[in-house]
């Protein structure tokens, strides 16, 4: 939210300073975010005076020079050379001195100088309109009225606009500070109990004219025929507009909170809206046929220009402002229609002030994409009770600065009036809640001045009337909050001693998991990437486009479902780093991925991706470049499951989607990771030629399966471990795995760790077979091993080898 210090000044009835002020905002939980100097020309003319060329003469040594005397009210002229080809005797001019700063507006600022010009002293500058920032013309210095006084600023005779603008963090439950007015209402509830005098301050609400009435009626008839989305609906017709430029100070108003003004008419509506927080919209009435508006739901599909040019498709659900004949003016509460709206011509016009249901509004502004002001503050909540006020101070502004006068009376559609909300708390409560004791005389001053009503006190309770401009008030901690905010948060003392029940939280801590896999794939070279979980469903085959979780509103036609993959964003990235020669990656990424179960029914699962492509290390004098491959990919991985402590794993074959060689891991039965090369069909849809090697690891399942150690540390065995080695002669359709599964089947507590160190293969083992060279570890913490020990486990897994798999012991 934008406020300017010199409009809201016009609602205070003290002028605290803007230093002042944004203690104050932020203090009362308006949070001033920034606060800057706002000038409507640049320096503000700060140093430059009025000056009278007295004399003129050539420059000796430069043609389109010229040496002058100029007055500029001191007791000598000055001399000055100047290039402006109009400069003559008599002229009143503007001059900047030296040390002034100007601010041209197309260049840099400059500092003017005692100089030398071509062998000539100068002790100034005469300007033209560009330099100093009043216009853009530049074919010769300015000429002013013959009239003014020499060694006038020039800031007195042009009056440039200065102000202090303040950017205010709003939080949502504030649409009561979503104006300079309701700002104004805050600061004065803050002023009121902060003065040792026990003053009231009361926000100054500017007061209504008697407008002229025109001499010829011209009535709009106003039907609201969905009460529900439009509570109340105020109207009135102004005739004898004259359309045309915003005086100097409500364009200047408006440039300074960053609204560009347009005409008198949409600036005296955007004026309003920033006033008094009330969205207002013009009409031309001589476009509304029937001389009738109808609020109302039009059928799906119907076609709608609206002001920025666009043809939009209307759903049942929006509501529409229409004329008589149910033509589409406006999508209430959003966007004016193109076919409706004010022209240089317009000369009658329709006003209108509403309030619309803040739901309706909000689906209506997403579903196309229109975020406006006034669709802004309508599905935040609008104050019911300042529609006609809005309506008429609008009213007031057109007649004072567009020459309108009023053809009709206001019309006011309210079929059913809301009630205030009401509100029990008790001191106690506020007291509790709030951490301080409050007396309840402040209690009920704080109140009072926000605009509560005391329906009931009994002197442990009350019962308040909330103010319609507060909308969020609905429970008891809303009012501690308010008396908090107003009274301040740094008058709530700080207790000497804190009591707090120890919190549970799942162990091990999640975050504290991620992090600590993080951080070991990072010290590996690893880039942690997070991509977009929004992506573009043309990544995806019919089958699982089925099944994927749909945006209703999607920002572009692109990002439209939910990612059901993880595979595919990564790949965006990696084909937009190959792209940039950027070739060799390691990326890990953790994230989500979704899937709808069934109507109304959604999954969402947590992974840890991989994806590698690229050599494994950069390429130097020590060693070739080395493509990472199925084993690199695979290590990582193991690696992660042992750093978390977990262990005994078992590899299958696996089928998965998109990936070729593909494996799956399982830990205690279950399946944690399936890693493999993209398939080449994928990697060419997104462009990538080389191969790509990707792991998805099923994070929700690891953290289950996690295992919290109370081991901090191990004694080193104190016994030797003992070796042995053996030579196993296989078919090529034995895999390592089988191996492995077969030495856990001989199940003994010496045996350490099996360990493949050589896989070689030759027509000389025979037809079709190959060669594992497999090492044993032994180890007995309690003792010494013998060989004895040793040859009774190695004599069970020979025969394990050649009984499951028909194995030859090499000698």
């Amino acid at each position: 939210m934008t406020i300017s210090y010199n409009w809201l000044c016009d609602y205070l009835p003290v002028k605290p300073t803007p230093e002042e002020l944004s203690v104050i905002l932020t203090s009362i939980g308006l949070e001033v975010e920034n606060l800057e100097k706002f000038e409507s020309i640049k320096g503000s003319l700060e140093g430059l005076v009025i000056g009278e060329v007295l004399e003129t003469a050539p420059h000796p040594n430069a043609d389109k020079l010229k040496l002058t005397k100029v007055n500029v009210g001191g007791t000598e002229p000055l001399s000055i050379v100047c290039g402006a080809p109009n400069v003559a005797a008599g002229q009143k001019v503007v001059v900047a001195t030296v040390g002034t700063t100007i601010y041209p507006q197309n260049a840099e600022p400059l500092t003017i100088k005692k100089a030398k010009i071509r062998g000539e002293e100068s002790f100034g500058m005469i300007c033209a309109e560009d330099e100093i920032g009043l216009g853009s013309g530049h074919d010769g210095i300015m000429v002013l009225d013959a009239n003014l006084v020499p060694g006038t600023p020039a800031a007195d005779i042009f009056k440039p606009a200065q102000d202090y603008i303040f950017e205010i963090g709003l939080t949502p439950n504030h649409m009561d500070a979503m104006s300079h007015i309701g700002v104004a209402r805050d600061v004065c509830s803050y002023l009121s109990n902060h003065n040792d005098e026990g003053i009231t301050y009361l926000a100054k609400k500017p007061e209504i004219p008697s407008v002229a009435q025109a001499s010829t009626q011209f009535n709009i008839n106003v039907h609201v025929e969905n009460t529900a989305a439009c509570p109340r609906y105020c109207g009135i017709t102004l005739t004898g507009i004259k359309v045309g430029p915003s005086p100097a100070w409500m364009a200047e108003r408006l440039t300074a909170i960053g609204v560009r003004p347009i005409n008198n008419i949409v600036d005296i509506t955007n004026y309003v809206l920033h006033e008094t927080g009330q969205p207002l919209h013009a009409f031309d009435a001589s476009k509304i046929q029937d001389n009738t508006i109808r609020v109302k739901n039009l059928p799906a599909g119907t076609p709608f220009i609206t002001l920025d040019g666009k043809e939009r498709k209307l759903d049942a659900a929006d509501l529409m402002i229409c004329d008589g004949k149910d033509t589409p003016l406006c999508i209430a509460g959003v966007f004016g229609g193109l076919s409706s709206g004010v022209t240089d011509d317009t000369a009658e016009i329709f006003l209108e002030s509403a309030l619309f249901a803040a739901d309706g509004v909000r689906r209506t502004s997403l579903r196309h994409g229109l975020r406006t002001d006034a669709a802004t503050r309508f599905e935040k909540g609008v104050d019911i009770s300042n529609v006609p006020y809005a309506l008429q101070r609008a009213v007031a502004l057109m007649a004072a600065l567009a020459g309108g006068s009023t053809a009709s009376d206001l019309s006011d559609a309210y079929p059913k009036p809301v009630d205030k909300a009401t509100v029990e708390v008790s001191f106690a409560y506020i007291n509790k809640l709030s951490g301080h004791i409050y007396d309840p005389a402040k209690v009920i001053r704080i109140l009072e001045a926000l605009g509560f009503e005391i329906l009931l006190n009994d002197g442990a309770q009350l019962k308040l009337a909330v103010p319609y401009h507060k909308t969020d008030i609905s429970i008891p901690a809303d009012i501690v909050e308010e008396v908090l905010r107003i009274d301040g948060l740094d008058n709530v003392p700080i207790p000497a001693m804190i009591q707090v029940a120890p919190s549970m939280a799942a162990q091990p801590n999640p975050e504290m998991v991620k992090e600590k896999i993080a951080d070991y794939l990072a010290s590996n070279g690893f880039n942690e990437i997070f991509t977009n979980s929004i992506t573009n469903s043309q990544y995806f085959s019919e089958e699982v486009k089925a099944t994927t979780v749909k945006m209703l509103n999607s920002l572009t036609v692109e990002l439209d479902v939910m990612r059901p993959s993880m595979l595919e964003t990564g790949l965006e990235r990696i084909a937009y780093n190959i792209n940039r020669k950027n070739e060799d990656l390691l990326f890990f990424e953790f994230g989500k991925t979704y899937r709808q179960k069934a109507v109304g029914e959604y999954e969402e699962k947590n992974h840890l991706a991989l994806y590698l492509t690229g050599n494994k290390l950069p390429e130097n004098w020590m060693h070739k470049p080395e493509a990472v491959d199925f084993f690199f990919l695979k290590g990582y991985v193991l690696n992660i499951m042992v750093q978390l402590g977990m262990q005994k794993f078992s590899w299958s074959e696996s089928q998965y989607a998109d990936l070729q060689q593909a494996y799956e891991l399982k830990v205690k039965n279950r399946a944690v990771a399936t890693i493999g090369s993209v398939h080449r069909a994928k990697l060419k849809a997104f462009d990538i030629k080389p191969t790509v090697w990707y792991a998805d690891i099923n994070w929700d399942e690891v953290l289950q399966l996690v295992q919290k150690s109370e081991k901090f540390y191990e004694e080193i065995p104190k016994f030797p471990a003992v070796r042995r080695d053996l030579a196993l002669v296989l078919d090529k359709s034995v895999k390592f795995s089988d191996v492995e599964a077969a030495t856990k089947a001989v199940k003994s507590n010496l045996l350490q760790q099996i360990n493949l160190f050589d896989v070689f293969e030759s027509e000389k083992l025979g037809n079709n077979k190959k060669s594992y060279a497999v090492s044993f570890t032994f180890l007995d913490p309690q003792k010494t091993l013998t060989d004895k020990e040793i040859d009774a486990v190695m004599d069970k897994l020979v025969q394990t080898y050649e009984s499951k798999l028909q194995a030859i012991i090499r000698k």
